[in-house]
């Protein structure tokens, strides 16, 4: 999973990065809404906001967001501790509300919760575009045909479809793989992204490389990128 934490407080920000990171939770940090705003463009599960950041109110930036179609559940973690406070940032689009000071245990389980709902709601049936990813039946269509993938090749397709059209890191994918007992070097990733490039030519769907980033799977109308 790939959390953003938006929290202008270097040493509550550090903590929470090493505390989820040894969990396995990939995290992006922005200290003001405009790092906030750039780093939302790479599609994370779920988002842990703070309200008083240097350039801006973060329900502000939250209403933004929600116009511009951001799905992922906002956790918001501030001082405001007014009941009319939290009320105004669940109504405003926020699914969870956390006061400060706070116990990072708390926060752990809270966000635990979202991530099974997460993978309730999308983990086993993805959508972009022509292509349907189904967990539960371990293969992925194409305009209703099948696709023929290795179990490797299933599990970077869902990788990419889960957050297209946005970027995956590739650090992202090898740790993703490598928590299925599966040993995977950078080397190993490109090779299942050159074969699912191959197995989706000419399905109008391709797979676009950002150099040193990662990958992203794009309509062909919209892939700009290294074949």
């Amino acid at each position: 999973m790939l959390l953003l934490l938006v929290e202008d407080d270097e040493t509550i920000a550090r903590e929470l990065m090493l505390r989820w990171r040894s969990r396995g939770w990939e995290t992006l940090v922005a200290t003001t809404l405009a790092q906030a705003q750039q780093l939302a463009q790479q599609a994370p599960d779920v988002v842990v906001l703070d309200l008083q950041l240097p350039d801006g109110d973060g329900l502000a930036w939250l209403d933004r967001q929600r116009q511009a179609q951001l799905q992922a559940p906002v956790l918001i973690l501030s001082a405001r501790e007014r009941v009319a406070d939290r009320v105004e940032g669940l109504q405003r689009g926020a699914d969870d509300y956390l006061v400060k000071p706070f116990a990072p245990e708390e926060l752990d389980a809270r966000l635990d919760v979202m991530l099974r709902r997460i993978g309730r709601d999308k983990g086993h049936l993805l959508r972009f575009g022509p292509l349907l990813w189904s967990r539960d039946e371990g293969g992925a269509r194409i305009d209703g045909a099948s696709i023929e993938l290795l179990p490797r090749e299933f599990e970077v397709l869902g990788l990419l479809v889960r957050r297209a059209p946005a970027l995956v890191p590739k650090r992202v994918l090898v740790d993703a793989l490598s928590e299925r007992n599966q040993e995977v070097s950078d080397t190993a990733a490109e090779v299942y992204i050159s074969r699912l490039r191959r197995k989706l030519s000419g399905s109008g769907l391709g797979i676009q490389t950002v150099r040193g980033f990662g990958y992203r799977l794009v309509l062909e109308t919209d892939s700009s990128g290294e074949a």
